[in-house]
């Protein structure tokens, strides 16, 4: 019998890991917009105003942007075991997601949803440098199936929504902290670093400033602050957004607004590991650009279907959904690549605090909008921030620093 090469087992296995760290990332994931698939039930039981339901998706994403600075200063990443904090705080995440069965008032309710954010900032960004230690190359792929883990995570809410349309609302709280909880369980108990882990750490505040005198991976973060401006505001209001155009669309119904949210939010899971592949072969600073370029021209037409004809709406906004997450991986992945290997872990979550902390400013300016003028245009002031993002991978991709990303493709 022929021995099989420890190559072998390691390419082999770093599939199921992957398969593995994706599930639990799911899993925990599904808190994030567990909330915001049910603020109409929400708004009717607790009366909120329009600012306060523009809360329940924001309060999560400042949660988020504090929980992952706060992990970037102390190091935390680069010196304590990624599996038990991700496995921690999806614990966490699906206590605090619990909480808004039982919230006395609405300032607990927004309490709760911050802390949900501050937990899922111990989920995402160890999660993508565990499945980095995985995968020297390929790494692209990797993690743009992680992404898409984590994609549908956030969308499935909105499927529990249309699906339980009938059911209380409860019911969709329940489940995703149910979720959350076996993902962090599931973690804890199989995950495990792979063959390239990247150098230990101590704990020394003073990282966080290496990081940032560092140019090529500040273009980089330019980037994906693009890319965040849109994002997350158009993740947060298209539930809402579809059903103000559903008297012209011809929908009827909370269901079929809810069933169609799903689909856009979840088709960014084909763009994610479309986007990976692709990473891999042609350069992840130029398909960030492509994907960009793709979804702020889907932010600045989609108003010209707001009253149809719905095969027309339905195009723009599936393409949108594809296209406005199918580069976010390679941005972590990149973060990677250009740091010092002793801050990786400071990098990703420096990364995504500033990029969830300028969602708020997005996702608040497109309901200040909605407000004054409808909702038709209102994702108008999407459509800078990809713009921003082409600009900064097209200067970084002439960086000499650039050589690092993914083996030399850029």
């Amino acid at each position: 019998m022929t021995a099989v090469k420890p190559v072998d087992f390691v390419a082999d296995r770093r599939w199921w890991i992957l398969a593995l760290i994706s599930a639990s990332a799911f899993l925990a994931m599904t808190t994030w917009f567990s909330a915001t698939a049910i603020t109409p039930q929400l708004t009717e039981v607790w009366h909120l105003s329009p600012v306060q339901g523009a809360w329940i998706t924001g309060a999560v994403q400042i949660g988020f942007a504090v929980g992952a600075l706060a992990s970037s200063i102390s190091g935390l990443l680069d010196v304590i075991s990624l599996r038990k904090v991700i496995g921690v705080s999806a614990m966490i995440a699906a206590a605090a997601n619990l909480c808004l069965l039982f919230a006395p008032s609405v300032g607990v309710l927004l309490l709760a949803r911050f802390a949900t954010g501050v937990a899922l900032a111990g989920v995402y960004p160890p999660a993508l440098k565990l499945v980095s230690t995985w995968f020297s190359r390929e790494r692209g792929t990797a993690l743009g199936v992680l992404l898409a883990a984590l994609t549908l995570g956030s969308a499935f809410p909105h499927l529990l929504s249309a699906l339980a349309a009938s059911l209380a609302w409860q019911a969709v709280v329940i489940a995703t902290s149910t979720a959350a909880l076996a993902g962090g369980v599931l973690i804890v108990g199989l995950g495990t670093e792979g063959p390239y882990p990247f150098r230990k750490s101590t704990f020394d505040p003073r990282h966080i400033g290496a990081v940032l005198q560092n140019r090529p991976l500040a273009l980089a973060n330019l980037g994906y602050l693009g890319h965040m401006w849109e994002l997350y505001a158009m993740w947060g209001w298209m539930l809402t957004y579809v059903s103000a155009g559903s008297p012209g669309l011809g929908m009827g119904g909370a269901k079929a607004a809810s069933l169609l949210t799903f689909i856009v939010v979840a088709l960014g899971g084909i763009g994610s590991i479309l986007g990976g592949v692709l990473a891999d072969r042609i350069g992840r600073t130029a398909t960030a650009a492509l994907m960009m370029a793709l979804s702020g021209c889907c932010a600045l037409t989609i108003g010209f279907a707001f009253d149809g004809p719905l095969w027309l709406f339905v195009a723009v906004a599936a393409l949108w959904g594809m296209t406005v997450i199918g580069d976010s991986a390679q941005f972590s992945a990149m973060a990677t690549e250009l740091s010092d290997p002793r801050y990786v872990g400071t990098a990703l979550s420096l990364q995504l605090s500033i990029g969830i902390a300028l969602t708020f400013v997005s996702i608040h300016l497109t309901s200040f909008l909605a407000e004054n003028i409808g909702w038709r245009w209102s994702f108008l002031v999407l459509a800078p921030g990809p713009l921003l993002g082409v600009v900064a991978m097209m200067i970084l991709r002439r960086q000499p620093a650039a050589k690092k990303i993914a083996h030399g493709l850029r």
